[in-house]
């Protein structure tokens, strides 16, 4: 009987473990090829890892919450009925390649191992028949949806979908997590009466979040003062871990700096008011608005949209705003990029933000998406806060950070009145400039807020 070890897989972007999430198969259970097997998170996101062969599974080499390196035994998958002597010993196209491509660390084997191609007649080991096409929908005679993962059966039922009405796109039409969760988001917007409703709802990314963490904060003393004190130690994992490696290494690294400014924001809220009374199909809100002054900024100070290559002993000054932001979820804080954000529009920032926030709160960001990025824009305001000394985040050489929006007291041509102010927090790698560059900046970001007209001369 040939026996087939699925190890894990490279997965890419330099990530070499992996904790095993949820298994969607058990021992005795058929799979076909490219089906999803296993839910793995790594440091940077949670992927659905499929198998590249077919068969019956003998065995499950790892339970949920084990930890495995890169290469290690994954599942163990034999044939479906058993092979005549010698039948089964050629080698499953789909397996060479998987492992062709993870010897060459392509990342490709998390996408399909490469089956897109010659899919027409390949069968299962031991002369089983070919793997079924999906059925075709015949108008009036009912459907079975085919659902591998409990996971995607379970957030159904939790929403009260009905899964005959989700558009497969997975494999030989299995209905996948991101299938459901897209059905989901359509049911909502459908609900709230259209477009233009809907884009005035997704204009704030991180509104969720602070409403959320408002509500968090404000039960949190009750409940710490009714529960019983108790020692806990809890493993540093996934997400968890790679925040404290990645923080460690920025404050070991960096020589970092902090310099702050009040700002009167009640124009730059203005602004934003009256785009979603005007143009409320535009999506764009203050996270937007921010994005956009801190691209502005940076093409007025490019030293700042830096890293240091220590090896080289080099100063990179890079030709492309990747621009991170910091977004809550509940696996943690993660740091989404919008990448090349500096060719985008407002409009085209704002759509972007909202899809990359949507994203990582549904825990489906890939881990490209959480790389690469050149310089970082934390709304820790939303958290309730003015100010912060932001930690870089590694290899960037700055970050911006903005406190909460609240009234104050403010001096207007000689009077006090009362105005929306919030605090700017400014981080900085001072290998990368000095203080005269950095205040720059700030103080740039600074006029934007309190007039962003000022922002039209440099876009």
């Amino acid at each position: 009987m040939t026996r087939n070890v699925f190890r894990l897989p490279d997965l890419g972007e330099g990530l070499t473990e992996a904790e095993i999430v949820d298994w969607k198969v058990a021992v005795g259970d058929t799979v076909e090829i490219d089906q999803i097997v296993v839910e793995v998170e790594t440091a940077k996101a949670a992927v659905e890892v499929p198998v590249p062969y077919a068969g019956t599974v003998l065995s499950l080499h790892a339970p949920a919450g084990t930890v495995l390196s890169v290469g290690e035994p994954l599942i163990e998958v034999g044939p479906a009925d058993g092979p005549a002597d010698g039948a089964g010993d050629a080698e499953d196209p789909a397996a060479a390649r998987y492992r062709e491509e993870e010897r060459a660390g392509s990342g490709n084997v998390l996408i399909g191992y490469g089956t897109g191609h010659a899919r027409t007649g390949r069968r299962r080991r031991g002369g089983s028949r070919p793997a079924p096409a999906p059925a075709e929908r015949t108008p009036g005679v009912p459907h079975a949806p085919r659902v591998i993962s409990p996971l995607v059966r379970r957030i159904a039922q939790e929403h009260g979908l009905d899964l005959a009405a989700v558009s497969p796109t997975g494999p030989r039409g299995v209905i996948l997590r991101r299938d459901v969760e897209r059905a989901v988001a359509d049911r909502a917007t459908a609900s709230v009466g259209g477009g233009a409703e809907a884009a005035s709802g997704a204009a704030e990314p991180m509104a969720g979040t602070a409403e959320t963490v408002a509500g968090t904060a404000a039960t949190a003393p009750g409940a710490s003062e009714s529960a019983p004190l108790r020692t806990e130690r809890i493993p540093l994992r996934g997400v968890r871990r790679a925040v404290a490696d990645k923080l460690s290494r920025s404050r070991t690294e960096i020589p970092d700096a902090t310099t702050w400014v009040d700002a009167d924001a009640t124009g730059l809220l203005a602004v934003k008011d009256a785009l979603r009374r005007d143009r409320p199909e535009l999506g764009i809100g203050l996270l937007a608005l921010l994005a956009r002054i801190c691209v502005a900024g940076l093409r007025r100070f490019p030293e700042l949209n830096s890293s240091v290559d220590t090896e080289r002993a080099e100063i990179v000054r890079h030709g492309h705003v990747n621009l991170g932001f910091a977004a809550q979820t509940d696996r943690g804080l993660v740091v989404p990029v919008v990448r090349d954000a500096h060719l985008m529009t407002t409009a085209q920032l704002a759509a972007e933000l909202t899809r990359l926030t949507g994203l990582a709160r549904a825990g489906t960001l890939p881990p490209a998406a959480l790389t690469g990025g050149t310089f970082t824009l934390n709304n820790y305001g939303v958290f309730g806060v003015d100010g912060s000394t932001p930690i870089i985040n590694h290899p960037e050489a700055a970050l911006l950070g903005v406190g909460r929006i609240v009234d104050r007291p403010w001096v207007v041509d000689g009077a006090v009145v009362p105005r929306k102010v919030s605090q700017l927090s400014f981080t900085f790698d001072h290998r990368v400039c000095d203080g005269g560059a950095a205040g720059g900046f700030l103080r740039f970001v600074a006029d934007c807020v309190e007039n962003p007209a000022v922002l039209l001369a440099h876009v």
